[in-house]
């Protein structure tokens, strides 16, 4: 820690900001200054255990979560997770684990992602993961945010006018130890896409909040406001985060299989049948605020309907094949306000209780779902997501493998975090909504 710390001063930093992830999916942060880091604060810096009890809209305690003003939590520093911020001089930040008495806490989003992980290495996998993030780029006027430019899907004349921003972005994802691969404008209004390359899980939930606090901070430094709110604009697209996951068997691909019909393994029938299972529940952690439900609509290409096909891009699972067969899925149905960690989380939780129990995956769909008839969707197995975050609540209350995996106290305090966002802004205009989470998320 000595060395880090002389590392950290010849590098200019004052501050290291140890991050959390609250119910709410806000990036928070204490910030401890680099004197402090002689023995690598063992003992973390403590927060209120009531911090995982806290809305989006505001710092009030959730009622029913099971926490409030008494209690503490310490914030302990994940030292690998270290990165200088090049968005903001003399600053770093580092992901902190969440503890008390030195062990960890049932309330600590990470920790819920390593148990998932552990269950999947018990069943002889191991998964990698990326989060496919669209944003927009705003601009704050007196008449409210309006886009950053006008233009349409995979515009250079977009390129163009933005090439300031990405190139900043860019060099700091790469100082960052990100790999940018892949950069389109969307099709919304200033919507744009940048993805990156996959990690292990836990690194992957991680690369997210560095990627989400790293395009946040990049635009602040251009004038610009980036936001990762599902629906900003009522006649444009949304903006998703698409969860891409793959399994492996030691350095064998577990997903495909190239002699079956599918192109999927048996266990990668099961676990997408798990996966699939699970949906109605799952959305409360992959879609969880009632903005996401603004972009989860037929015809959108948001995932609407319980369905899985090979470039389905209208079903929830779109499943990517190659020469071995399926190589890797990718859950349509998320988006990033949600917690990286549980969110990610549950998807293995579901996918392993459809390799424990061996369920059949349903038939690709190969059509778009939203123009079958109700009966035809019937015949198919398929049906809607559900159609707001109250529907989607209830389902995960009624999911007792979602809640058994989340734990009884989490799984509390979660689902009346959510329970009071939905019923603080259900009956809110859209504008509303932007005007009070465009800057949240």
């Amino acid at each position: 820690m000595e060395t880090l710390r002389e590392k950290l001063e010849q590098a200019g930093v004052e501050w290291v900001r140890i991050l959390w992830c609250d119910h709410a999916n806000l990036i928070r942060g204490k910030a401890a200054h680099v004197s402090l880091l002689a023995d690598g604060l063992p003992q973390g810096v403590g927060i209120s255990a009531a911090q995982q009890a806290l809305p989006v809209m505001y710092d009030a305690v959730a009622k029913n979560s099971g926490l409030g003003p008494v209690g503490e939590t310490q914030l302990v520093p994940d030292w690998t997770t270290l990165k200088l911020l090049p968005y903001a001089p003399g600053q770093a930040q580092v992901m902190g684990d969440m503890r008390v008495e030195g062990r960890a806490w049932e309330y600590c989003p990470r920790e819920y992602l390593r148990g998932q992980v552990a269950a999947l290495a018990e069943a002889g996998l191991r998964a990698n993961a990326a989060f496919e993030n669209e944003f927009f780029l705003l601009r704050l006027t007196e008449e409210g945010y309006r886009p950053a430019d006008r233009s349409v899907f995979a515009a250079t004349g977009a390129m163009n006018l933005q090439q300031g921003f990405l190139r900043e972005l860019t060099q700091a994802l790469l100082a960052q130890g990100l790999q940018p691969e892949f950069y389109y404008p969307e099709s919304g209004p200033g919507q744009q896409e940048l993805s990156i390359r996959y990690s292990d899980a836990l690194g992957a939930a991680d690369q997210q909040i560095v990627y989400r606090e790293t395009v946040r901070g990049v635009a602040s430094r251009h004038g610009l406001v980036a936001s990762f709110l599902p629906k900003v604009f009522e006649n444009a697209a949304g903006s998703g985060c698409h969860l891409n996951l793959s399994l492996w068997r030691g350095e064998e691909n577990a997903l495909g299989d190239p002699a079956h019909p599918t192109g999927l393994s048996p266990t990668g029938q099961h676990f997408l049948a798990g996966v699939l299972a699970h949906l109605p529940g799952l959305a409360a952690l992959t879609i969880p605020t009632p903005n996401s439900f603004r972009r989860i609509r037929p015809h959108f290409w948001a995932g609407a309907f319980r369905a899985w096909g090979y470039a389905n891009r209208e079903a929830a699972l779109r499943v990517t094949r190659g020469p071995a067969g399926a190589t890797r899925f990718e859950l349509k149905a998320s988006d990033a306000s949600a917690n990286p960690y549980l969110a990610l989380g549950a998807v293995l939780a579901a996918g392993l209780d459809g390799l424990k129990r061996e369920l059949p995956l349903p038939p690709e769909v190969a059509v778009d779902p939203g123009s079958l008839s109700p009966q035809e969707q019937k015949q198919l197995g398929i049906d809607p997501l559900p159609s707001s975050l109250a529907q989607a609540l209830e389902a995960l209350k009624e999911d007792a493998v979602l809640l058994e995996s989340l734990g009884l106290a989490r799984a509390r305090a979660y689902i009346a975090v959510k329970e009071m966002e939905w019923e603080a802004l259900k009956d809110l205009s859209l504008e509303e909504e932007v005007n009070l989470l465009a800057e949240r998320y």
